[in-house]
């Protein structure tokens, strides 16, 4: 149960970050005024390095019951609960409403832990 728990906390923190690199593309950068054009692209980028960074915890989730290893298992949840955790609560401040961004990390970060 404690493995399903940590592959539910992947495939949501996964689902999370697509749609952040989808919504990111089609709704803030599509309307967003950046200038020069050079920052504009640093920024898209940056915006993108969290959406694949999301993605290789939520990888990294999934992957924890097949490693055999307490210590990583150890690691890698008290790590991505504490990234998860802080975009969740960094999101809840910066929406003041209730939002699917900041609902989603929260599930990862609650999956994860009581997998733990």
């Amino acid at each position: 149960m404690r493995d399903l728990l940590l592959q539910a906390a992947g495939v949501i923190a996964i689902l999370i970050s697509l749609a952040h690199a989808v919504l990111g593309e089609t709704k803030v950068f599509a309307r967003a005024t950046i200038e020069p054009p050079r920052l504009r692209t640093l920024i898209r980028l940056v915006w993108q390095a969290g959406t694949v960074a999301w993605i290789a915890g939520g990888v990294l989730l999934i992957a924890v019951p097949w490693m055999g290893s307490d210590a990583a298992r150890h690691w890698i949840v008290g790590t991505l609960a504490v990234v998860f955790g802080f975009a969740a609560l960094a999101n809840a401040l910066a929406t003041r409403t209730v939002h699917l961004g900041w609902i989603g990390m929260s599930a990862v970060v609650a999956l994860s832990v009581a997998a733990y």
